[in-house]
């Protein structure tokens, strides 16, 4: 699975899985968006190719980048799965919790 934190984790990272949501978009046209430099956008760009989160081609001189719905979706699954299995083990402690008669009434 890739590492969505990591991928996610950062303002410019998830600023530019924004752009490329409508389509396609070269590095020069994703480098105008920012106020940083074009080297700055470079390491966010290979963190997402790291992670396979975007996928780069060459059109011509112009590298041109895209999202990789695929992997997205199967982050997407995994943590879904992550954060729910959590919020299960936490109902299941409420549920004895309460059931032992250990709740305290707030108005006592």
């Amino acid at each position: 699975m890739p590492d969505v934190y990591r991928a996610l984790g950062d303002s410019t990272r998830r600023g530019i899985l924004s752009m490329l949501k409508p389509g396609n978009k070269t590095q020069k046209e994703l480098v105008k968006a920012f106020d940083i430099s074009q080297p700055a956008i470079k390491k966010h760009l290979n963190i997402l190719l790291e992670e396979k989160i975007i996928s780069e081609s060459w059109d011509g001189k112009y590298r041109i980048y895209s999202l990789n719905p695929e992997v997205l979706q199967i982050a997407y699954n995994e943590v879904h799965q992550y954060i729910g299995e959590l919020l299960d083990n936490q109902l299941v402690s409420l549920k004895n919790y309460v059931e032992k008669g250990e709740f305290q009434d707030e108005l006592d």
